[in-house]
């Protein structure tokens, strides 16, 4: 008897399994626990290291760890500077050439030296880490790591010890200098750090000396046996930055340095905002640089170390990516006030309660989006984007406004649009023979291919109407953009008062424009049909765009030759100028016009001298007005020579001007305070996961399907059945 309620009790427990559990639930049970924020990515960072990191895939991360000494104020627009971990904000003073103080509005051109005084709050404390932990002697454990030290290590996070430290001004100078090692590759050294900071030049080459010194004097030592890549690999040299001087960097006691530029130049406060200034502990240096360290690939590109909210605790960049909340971190409130609508959208409801207010963060690879989608319709991922091919299911296309559907809306979900501080744009090659040059009859064939290039159809066809046609190189949102008839570009577009909007000039407009400039009818003087070069990385899914991209200019008579390459081919193509026109695009590093200005700078030439110039465009009077508002403040001053510049490149037209992205976030009902923030990065710390919405949501939604249930029922009543047949047989015997 008691075997036959034994069998009874198994299959009953058997069935309400089956019921009840979420099969397809990708998470370990315990996590339901906890107030987890689940997302994923689809490719790996390459770095993690802020002297090198320059990527939205790579900040994701990174601004959740690292803390700058500034940071955007999370709900005020437009983007406003506030403290991270300084005292108060930078203070700034200038001096003339013979080291008198000079006014704040000084002119750029009395303006010598700018000195920048940088205050660190007291007891900042960086995560735990090996690099920190010491002996009872004082002595750091694992700076001098030998083969048997690491036996049974296999990742950063199987070190038994840890340890913090104080975070010193003393960090933040170090990094800088650290942005000098040629070996670093940093992307902004050249035109930011050693065009302003003063010294920075001459640091830089006092590095590559010492470095090279350490080279010959092992080489010497070594003979025919030296081989450079080896011996640095397993013996990396280790350059004590802090020994050498820089006249633009001083430290002036553990909580306060200077930082000395060479110039006026007021957007240097939206640079201290990034990862590239952020702190650096000599210690992780030294830890990271070892050959048993870097034989485990236990190294600085993937673990970072820092003062920031989180820390990262599992690091599988081809599985799962897990940070948690750092241990040390300081009491920071959320912010108080806002917008206007703030208040009214919730925004302020955990306003003053300590951050962050989700403790543990969680990130899985997806390669592919259709199951990112299938997820987060399952409730797996608290925050989705949408991509073309859901689309029409997600969006409500009886409007004309952006509107969820009935289903999406059933299930909580709510829709958040934001016009990015970027562009896309089409550009040309302000150097190639055909289509280079400012003068008239070229600066007509180029507006006459940027009106074929139809964007707003563009926009409809490949981004669902997720975006604003560009009419100048400025981005809503930052000052310098024009909006309504008198920001139009006149030489592309017109007003239409009726719509209240600009409408794109006819194929015809571009065709009286193309025999303008010498191609009547798309051909030249000797009847050749005008043919120009497309050059783009080749991607899955690209076909159709391009073919799209060869009617726009067959329509004008234009033929276009697509070239398609991989992608250091392509980088290749453009670092020397051999193309003619390419697809570009830029996000701003920070929210001044300065930011998207220099994009069409001649100084700042690709080709000539490796800037982010793509189009090489130059033109000098653009240029000496550039030159005049990048040191300016925010002014009616500085807006009337914005505008004149913006006419300028508008008549050029070295771009197509291309457009500016919308994005259209979805969010599940259980995602509270997230406000798109185009300039902030580190702004998982303010979001709220109501774990218990999304416990039931997930049970509700992911129950399994009965007559599954039931199939498996049968199966395992098949298997059972005969056996317990068997037993009550037995005790009836």
């Amino acid at each position: 008897m008691r075997r036959r309620i034994a069998v009874i009790f198994i299959i009953t427990m058997i069935c309400n399994a089956f019921l009840y559990a979420q099969l397809n639930n990708p998470y370990p049970p315990d996590e339901s626990k906890e107030t987890i924020y689940y997302s994923s990515f689809s490719a790996r960072p390459k770095h993690l290291d802020p002297a090198v990191a320059y990527s939205s895939d790579e900040y994701r991360f990174i601004c959740q760890i690292y803390e700058p000494v500034v940071q955007y104020h999370y709900l005020k627009r437009p983007y406003e500077l506030v403290p991270l971990t300084a005292d108060g904000m930078p203070s700034f003073a200038y001096y003339d050439k013979d080291g008198n103080k000079l006014p704040n509005d000084a002119p750029a051109k009395d303006v010598a030296t700018s000195v920048w005084t940088i205050k660190v709050q007291k007891g900042i404390e960086y995560q735990d880490h090996p690099c920190f932990a010491k002996d009872e002697n004082g002595e750091f454990l694992y700076h001098d790591l030998k083969p048997g030290d690491v036996k049974g290590i296999r990742t950063l996070f199987d070190f038994r010890q840890t340890g913090s430290r104080e975070l010193k001004s003393k960090d933040y100078v170090y990094q800088i200098m650290r942005l000098a090692d040629a070996r670093n590759r940093c992307p902004i050294f050249a035109f930011v750090v050693a065009e302003y900071i003063v010294g920075m030049k001459e640091y830089a080459r006092e590095v590559s000396t010492r470095i090279e010194k350490e080279r010959k004097n092992r080489r010497d030592e070594k003979g025919i046996f030296y081989n450079r890549e080896e011996d640095e690999k397993a013996n990396p040299i280790v350059i004590d930055y802090l020994t050498i001087p820089c006249k633009g960097l001083e430290i002036v006691d553990d909580y306060t340095y200077r930082i000395t530029l060479n110039k006026k130049y007021p957007q240097f406060i939206y640079w201290l905002a990034m990862p590239f200034f952020a702190p650096m502990p000599e210690e992780a240096i030294r830890f990271y640089n070892q050959e048993e360290t870097i034989d485990l690939n236990v190294i600085l590109d993937w673990y970072p170390v820092g003062t920031g909210a989180y820390r990262m605790s599992q690091f599988d960049p081809n599985w799962r990516v897990v940070m948690v909340k750092n241990e040390h971190y300081r009491e920071e409130p959320f912010p108080s006030e806002g917008e206007q609508d703030d208040k009214g959208n919730g925004l302020l409801n955990d306003a003053g309660k300590s951050l962050p207010l989700i403790h543990k963060c969680v990130y899985s690879v997806e390669r592919e989006s259709a199951p990112s989608w299938r997820k987060f319709l399952q409730g797996y991922y608290d925050i989705s984007g949408i991509d073309s091919d859901n689309f029409s299911k997600v969006m409500d296309l009886s409007t004309s406004d952006a509107r969820l559907s009935d289903s999406m809306t059933e299930k909580g979900i709510r829709l958040i649009t934001s016009v990015a501080t970027s562009i896309y744009y089409t550009g040309f090659n302000m150097d190639h023979p055909v289509l280079g040059g400012i003068e008239e009859k070229k600066c007509k064939l180029r507006q006459a291919l940027s009106i074929a290039l139809n964007r707003e159809e563009y926009i409809q066809i490949f981004r669902n109407g997720r975006g604003i046609v560009s009419q100048g190189p400025i981005p809503p949102g930052i000052f310098g953009h024009v909006e309504g008839e008198k920001g139009i570009n006149p030489f592309t577009h017109t007003w239409n008062k009726d719509l209240g909007m600009p409408v794109r000039k006819t194929a015809e407009d571009a065709k009286r424009l193309l025999a303008e400039a010498g191609y009547p009818n798309g051909k030249d003087a000797e009847g050749k049909q005008l043919v120009v070069a497309y050059d783009t990385v080749q991607y899955p899914g690209n076909a159709i765009y391009l073919e799209w991209l060869r009617k726009q200019f067959s329509r004008i008579g234009v033929k276009l030759k697509v070239n398609e390459t991989d992608y250091n081919r392509f980088r290749e193509k453009m670092n020397t100028g051999n193309y003619q026109i390419f697809g570009w695009g830029w996000n701003a590093d920070y929210p001044d016009p300065e930011n998207f200005m220099f994009l069409l700078y001649g100084p700042n030439s690709k080709v000539k001298y490796h800037g982010e110039n793509a189009a090489n465009y130059a033109n000098p009077e653009y240029d000496k007005l550039f030159e005049q508002i990048k040191a300016m403040e925010n002014s009616p001053q500085r807006l009337e020579i914005i505008k004149k510049m913006i006419a300028i490149v508008q008549h050029d037209a070295p771009w197509e001007f291309g457009f500016y992205p919308k994005g259209y976030g979805l969010y599940h009902k259980w995602v509270s305070n997230s406000k798109p923030n185009m300039m902030a990065n580190n702004t998982l710390k303010y979001m709220r996961i109501d774990k218990d919405v999304r416990n039931t949501f997930r049970k509700d939604d992911n129950k399994p399907m009965l007559w599954l249930v039931l199939v498996i029922l049968l199966v395992i009543a098949g298997a059972v059945v005969p056996g317990v047949y068997m037993v009550i047989r037995k005790e009836m015997n």
